[in-house]
């Protein structure tokens, strides 16, 4: 019979892992919480055109990369390739914006893209995506991105740099636009199929090319930053004293375009280099029209996404602490196993974790499945011990032996057990 494998560009998060993940996301929590924001959870499914309107139909993830199908009610469905539009389609739902104007949510959870798997990037990978609805101060993006740094940072990343940009907006960034599509035609012929393709429908997308040809152009192609208008660079301008005020180290991009259609005025990326030459960790920036286009109220937006499995893999090698347990209980003949199968499950229920053996081994094999499970104690109870009315409480650090009564055994094992 063949070998049932993972699905490839998705991976297991084994045990031996999952201290290190449960580790970052709670100081993603804690952080998150200080700076005023409230979890919420999203469906990893949602309707197509969702992320067609929200992402754009001309872009790669939609035209390439979502996982999407047909439910049995002929339903256009997508697994989510981000989360801000998720979000954004909760708040409009559920009218979040009545409870308070400024809305300040975060999401932790997997997202789904079939692109060509890569160090820290997978088919299924996991972000923490965070959004701010109803502000659209200049104090409000430098916020965003000050928490970004400082939870990267907290977390353990290094060699960490920020970069920013303006994207303009309706009103400056078509006439960008058109500039650099007279600029690409004069090079059309030396450009990828994809950016040829780019200049009729999505010209600004020839900035994300990776292909060398095309970087070359890209090179010297119009800057958005001498196109902005008054309002977008009195914005960004802002946004950058601000920064300054906070002792936040940035670089202006001006080649930087974000992946997705909805982004405006304010862009950022924080790169690390533990990761090489694919060394973008996060990103974001704002998004004044989307909800609206969205059909829900005229307000701005800002957030920023996070690749946790990118992340992880640039951290240090952590110490990694043993998976340990705290008491393992040895029973030996019918009448132990009765009454260790319940201590056993009191101990479970006042909070310690205990292990113990339902097969009636030898003590010795009990005894190596202990010291697999890295018990701080083993307690040992056989015929004698029953008999006797008390068990063995062995240390398996110092080797040191103790008799307990039974009729006391719970109690005392919690006030050992809790102490240490």
């Amino acid at each position: 019979m063949e070998k049932i494998t993972a699905i490839k560009g998705i991976k297991d998060i084994l045990p031996a892992d999952t201290p290190v993940w449960r580790h970052v996301e709670q100081i993603a929590r804690e952080i998150f919480h200080c700076f005023g924001f409230r979890e919420i959870r999203v469906p990893i499914m949602e309707k197509t055109a969702l992320f067609q309107r929200s992402i754009g139909e001309t872009t790669d993830i939609v035209e390439k990369e979502m996982y999407t199908f047909r439910d049995r009610d002929d339903e256009l469905i997508t697994l989510r390739p981000e989360a801000t539009a998720s979000v954004i389609r909760a708040y409009i739902e559920h009218n979040l914006s009545a409870a308070d104007p400024v809305t300040k949510l975060y999401t932790i959870g997997p997202m789904f893209r079939r692109e060509r798997p890569q160090k820290g990037r997978f088919r299924q990978f996991h972000q923490m995506d965070v959004e701010v609805f109803g502000d659209d101060q200049p104090q409000s993006d430098a916020e965003v991105i000050l928490m970004l740094m400082h939870f990267l940072q907290v977390a353990g990343v290094q060699k960490l740099s920020l970069e920013i940009n303006s994207l303009g907006c309706k009103a400056c960034r078509p006439v960008f636009s058109q500039a650099v599509v007279e600029y690409l035609k004069e090079s059309h012929n030396v450009l990828c199929p994809d950016c040829q393709r780019r200049i009729q429908i999505n010209p600004l997308r020839v900035f994300d090319c990776k292909v060398e040809t095309c970087g070359v152009v890209i090179a010297d192609a119009p800057r958005i930053l001498n196109y902005l208008c008054v309002e977008c660079s009195y914005h960004f301008s802002l946004v950058k004293n601000h920064l300054d005020d906070l002792k936040l180290t940035y670089e202006i991009n001006p080649q930087m375009v974000r992946g997705l259609d909805y982004y405006t005025k304010t862009a950022f990326e924080v790169k690390s280099g533990a990761l090489g030459a694919q060394n973008s960790l996060a990103g974001g920036g704002r998004y004044d029209g989307l909800v609206s286009f969205l059909g829900g109220p005229d307000v701005p937006g800002i957030g920023f996404g996070i690749g946790l499995e990118r992340l992880i893999s640039c951290l240090p090698d952590p110490d990694k602490p043993p998976y340990r347990t705290d008491i393992f209980i040895a029973a030996l003949g019918a009448r132990a196993q009765k009454f260790c199968f319940g201590l056993t499950n009191e101990l479970r229920l006042s909070g310690i974790s205990a292990a113990m053996d339902y097969s009636d081994k030898s003590l010795k094999s009990q005894m190596k499945r202990a010291d697999r499970l890295n018990c701080a104690y083993t307690l040992i109870l056989g015929d004698q011990e029953m008999q006797d009315h008390c068990a063995q409480l062995r240390n398996m650090s110092t080797k040191e032996q103790q008799s307990l009564s039974l009729d006391t055994v719970t109690q005392t094992l919690i006030s050992i057990l809790h102490e240490g």
